[in-house]
């Protein structure tokens, strides 16, 4: 039997607040084909993260053993900031960031190698998205609302590969999530996420060819179909989305957040060495649509 092992990998998931979205279903995914994983949880989320793991998240957290999920770390992580000077004096004083300590890119790097040592990680996930005017038409978006969007949801991969490319150990894998925004126009997805997550699928090329000469490891995406988490109720119309997908994909229903965390298990696992530089569809087959459905009206 082929199975996805993954034991004795160390992974970092970077994004994860809550049970709800991809990043935890991913998480949860490694953890079930053997990995020890850690996440990167933004700071001013983290005490309602930490509360939740203790009081709420039992069920959810439940592996097929019987056991429940345990990260290794929890870091926090505002991917806004390379490097704790980055982050301006109101940022680092806010009462959500202040005890938190090194909450940069650089900062949880730092961390992972003090607690772990180098060549210490196997896989990395980059679960990470924030468009400020994203229910804003293109059009209407400002210019800091458009360069946010693709500083942490584009950037902050070239980032994290650069600084952690040298702790990850041979046949390392990077694995990012993108949307179809990037290549097709999706009204109301707007403040230029539809631009960063194009950047992110073209900076997963470059990155897998740079980074795989000078560091042996392998970037890829995954293109999820929509799903109904808490953060992407900030879009606005993601229930809409979901069930127009569902409507007109050649698989008619709804995507699980499980099947887009095994797909990443694969993408993350020794299965999946000769993949890089991809960007694997895990929507139902939306995808391939080239037109909607529509009703056909009952014959008289």
């Amino acid at each position: 039997m082929l199975n996805i092992d993954l034991t004795g990998k160390r992974a970092l998931v970077a994004g994860v607040a809550d049970d709800a979205g991809f990043g935890f279903a991913i998480a949860k995914a490694l953890a079930e084909a053997g990995a020890s994983v850690s996440v990167g949880t933004w700071p001013p989320a983290l005490n309602i993260f930490m509360n939740l793991l203790e009081r709420k998240m039992d069920e959810s957290r439940k592996l097929s053993s019987g056991k429940l999920l345990q990260f290794e770390k929890i870091y926090p992580l505002d991917a806004s900031f390379d490097t704790l000077a980055d982050a301006p004096e109101d940022i680092r004083s806010n009462k959500r960031y202040k005890d938190t300590g090194d909450f940069s890119i650089d900062g949880m790097v730092k961390r992972i190698e003090s607690d772990f040592g180098k060549s210490s990680v196997d896989i990395v996930v980059h679960s990470l998205a924030n468009g400020p005017e994203v229910k804003k038409p293109l059009l209407e978006t400002s210019r800091s609302g458009y360069l946010t969007a693709l500083s942490v949801s584009a950037y902050s991969l070239t980032s994290m590969v650069a600084r952690l490319a040298p702790l990850m150990r041979k046949g390392g894998s990077f694995l990012s999530l993108t949307y179809m925004a990037s290549e097709r126009v999706i009204p109301g997805y707007g403040g230029g996420m539809s631009s960063a997550k194009a950047a992110l699928e073209s900076d997963t090329r470059v990155l897998a060819f740079e980074a795989g000469r000078k560091y042996g490891v392998r970037v890829n995406a995954i293109s999820a179909g929509p799903l109904a988490s808490r953060a992407a109720s900030a879009i606005g119309i993601i229930e809409k989305m979901v069930e127009y997908c569902a409507d007109n994909s050649p698989l008619p229903e709804p995507l699980q957040a499980e099947e887009v965390g095994n797909a990443a298990a694969f993408l993350s696992s020794p299965l999946a060495a000769g993949i890089t530089g991809t960007v694997l569809y895990v929507d139902k087959g939306y995808h391939a649509m080239g037109m909607a459905l529509q009703e056909v009206a009952p014959q008289s």
